[in-house]
């Protein structure tokens, strides 16, 4: 049997075990069979991710079974096994194996664990059905499988109304994308003749420059094609514009946020445009608007995340910028390195949500930064793992020594491709890139300072202090964080602020998966860089890959290479003005900024701006319909309207019911002679 048909099917079959045996399997039955099922998966994909490393092992197809004979239209479900598969082979199931481990701990008093066990594997399941595809179809199945099961996890405790709502917001504005995607995939067989997708990156570079019909014009095809590729990742990706589920998505419990943001859902459009690059090289325009889109999110998430105060909220805007770095990457032509960055990120991304889960659990659920501070003496192994995440995610190095975090090899390499590109479009993204590097420093250090450093500001917390009277645990809730914005660090005068209450450190089953994703934080990137970004047998045709491209970024100017170091100094240097040095800064800071603060502070409106434009009207629309078309016409003349007239039709009949038999023959003899005229005429 092939190891991927394990990888793929043992988190799917731990699912079904899990879901459908729950409580009658109880806890610890459930919990070691879905993560037994996920480290087998783990420990299977590396050994393939290595061979492709050494280049000792060649792309494959294995079939599973027939799947559709209907006309024209033929595909077999099989499983793709290549360089860029096992890329994300290894970023899923090693975050999903830890993510499952982490979860023992931190949903140790959750009522419902085999139901949330079960949900972790089929949504890891769904992604690697994603990534193995080897026709469209199939890639659909597992994306749509992906947005099923986070709309299960995300709305996992459905008790809490926001929990719901956040799940429901998730699959709406993921439908809005999918439909694009849809279209593409509907025009690429138009296009193609066949969902095959070596058929069709083989037939890909021959089709540019051609033209097809299109809402009454003729456009060119690839660039129709792939821009509505495209709109289905901005969706999943949660580019500018469908990015609005993303933070909401934090109503999930701590786990579920680290496996959507590091290794599955969020890349799933990364890992699409990357695995259709040669369509997207014949697709100019689509690039161009790829490298916009990428750009402009990676700089609107980073301002967004620089105001937030809820730690879950600054992480997963962090993620909506660490994405648009990559689609601007993938933009400019340098798949190798979006993918990349998308590997590092997942290690880096990974261990900061798990390390603020071990916070968030420290302090009874508490997520607000403003009433943390100090923690680095009471858990300093969470602690350091933060700062592994933090150096990694700001891109901590040093290109003459060639030593760096994670970050510093994939994200800087990205700043200077875009750089070496040199178009307008990659002009603006490089100039967005080094801006977002400096708030991406900055947001990340005031992280660590507001929750590691200065005065304990624990007794401020409302929910701390109940929690400590109830003596329990409440489940999370991820609120907006954002009382009284127009100050920065509350400064409460109640001695230490701790009132009494002390965090604990993490159990051993949340602090190992800590301990092995820093590993990765700190060497992922020093480890694969040459394999990832300079070595075109490596990919092997899996994608696109550049040369000429690759030695142009290696060869700009020194300032460009160190541009993403300065700018890291400098947000590192203002966070720890404002957060340490001087606490009163940025409360005045965002006093003078007003207008601007608010601004960003608010997401740049856009949920007020949808409101209005889309939610009002539709539920405007849908009212209408209600009163006037469905009750007003269709229940008026259809049941509503039959049941009258039976209502009706029996108070009449009524009439002639009189008892009397004389009464019923006379209306016997009228009925005989009524139906023995009708039979003689």
């Amino acid at each position: 049997m092939h190891p991927i048909l394990i990888i793929v099917f043992a988190p799917l079959l731990a699912a079904i075990v899990g879901g459908l045996g729950n409580r009658m399997l109880g806890n610890t039955v459930v919990k070691s069979i879905t993560t037994g099922a996920l480290f087998l998966a783990c420990a299977l994909s590396w050994p393939i991710f290595l061979s492709f490393v050494n280049g000792s092992a060649e792309a494959s197809v294995v079939p599973v079974l027939q799947w559709v004979q209907s006309g024209t239209l033929s595909f077999d479900w099989a499983l793709r096994v290549d360089t860029l598969t096992a890329v994300m082979l290894v970023v899923i199931t090693t975050v999903s194996a830890l993510v499952h481990l982490y979860s023992w701990g931190y949903m140790a008093e959750d009522p419902d664990q085999p139901r949330f066990f079960a949900y972790l594997s089929l949504f890891t399941f769904a992604m690697l059905m994603l990534v193995t595809a080897d026709n469209l179809v199939q890639m659909f199945f597992g994306w749509e499988g992906v947005g099923l099961a986070s709309y299960l996890l995300i709305g996992f405790w459905f008790r809490k109304p926001s929990a719901n709502a956040a799940a429901m917001k998730a699959f709406v504005v993921n439908r809005v994308g999918d439909l694009g995607f849809m279209l593409g995939i509907f025009g690429t067989y138009l296009v193609f003749g066949t969902v095959s997708i070596s058929e069709i990156l083989a037939a890909a570079p021959g089709m540019a420059g051609a033209t097809i019909g299109f809402l009454g014009y003729r456009v060119d095809t690839m660039d129709v094609l792939c821009i509505l590729l495209f709109i289905g990742a901005m969706g999943k990706s949660a580019q500018l514009g469908l990015h609005t589920w993303l933070p909401d998505a934090m109503e999930g419990p701590t786990p579920v946020s680290a496996l959507i943001h590091a290794a599955t859902m969020v890349t799933a459009g990364v890992f699409m445009v990357c695995r259709l690059s040669p369509m997207f090289e014949a697709a100019p325009i689509a690039l161009t608007f790829v490298t916009v889109i990428g750009a402009a999110t990676c700089i609107f998430a980073a301002t967004v995340g620089t105001t937030q105060w809820d730690i879950k909220r600054v992480i997963a805007y962090s993620t909506c910028s660490q994405l648009g770095y990559m689609f601007f990457a993938a933009g400019v032509g340098a798949y190798g390195a979006a993918m990349f960055h998308l590997f590092t990120h997942a290690f880096f991304k990974a261990l900061l949500f798990l390390g603020a889960g071990s916070v968030i659990h420290a302090m009874h659920h508490e997520q607000d930064m403003r009433y943390y501070g100090g923690l680095r003496k009471h858990i300093p192994l969470t602690f350091w793992a933060m700062m592994a995440g933090t150096l990694a995610i700001t891109g901590v190095g040093v290109y003459d020594l060639h030593l760096g975090f994670a970050g510093f090899w994939s994200k800087d390499a990205i700043i200077e491709v875009a750089f070496a590109r040199g178009t307008e479009a990659a002009s603006f993204a490089f100039w967005m890139g080094v801006f977002a590097a400096l708030l991406t420093s900055f947001y990340s250090w005031r992280l660590v300072f507001l929750t590691f450093f200065g005065k304990p500001r624990w007794a401020a917390s409302e929910h701390i202090q109940h929690a400590i009277h109830d003596g329990h645990h409440d489940h999370p809730s991820d609120e907006d964080a954002g009382h009284d914005v127009a100050h920065a660090v509350p400064d409460p005068k109640h001695g230490d602020g701790t009132a009494g209450y002390h965090p604990h450190e993490s159990p051993l089953s949340m602090l190992i998966p800590l301990g092995l994703l820093s590993i990765g934080a700190i060497a992922a990137g020093q480890v694969f860089a040459p394999a990832f970004l300079d070595s075109a047998a490596f990919w092997n045709g899996s994608i696109f890959y550049n040369e000429n491209l690759i030695h142009a970024m290696h060869a700009v100017p020194g300032l460009v290479k160190y541009a993403a170091f300065i700018v890291m100094v400098l947000g590192f240097v203002i966070a720890w003005y404002g957060y340490i040095r001087n606490t009163s800064f940025p409360g005045m800071a965002a006093k003078q900024l007003g207008p601007v603060y608010r601004f960003f502070f608010n997401k740049w409106y856009f949920d007020e701006l949808y409101n209005v434009v889309f939610i009002r009207p539709s539920l405007w629309l849908g009212r209408k319909f209600w009163k006037i078309g469905d009750e007003g016409i269709i229940d008026r003349f259809g049941p509503d309207g039959a049941a009258r007239m039976v209502a009706l039709g029996s108070v009449g009949a009524k009439r002639f019911q009189s008892g009397f038999l004389n009464t019923y023959a006379l209306w016997m003899l009228v009925g005989l002679v009524a139906a023995i005229t009708w039979v003689m005429l």
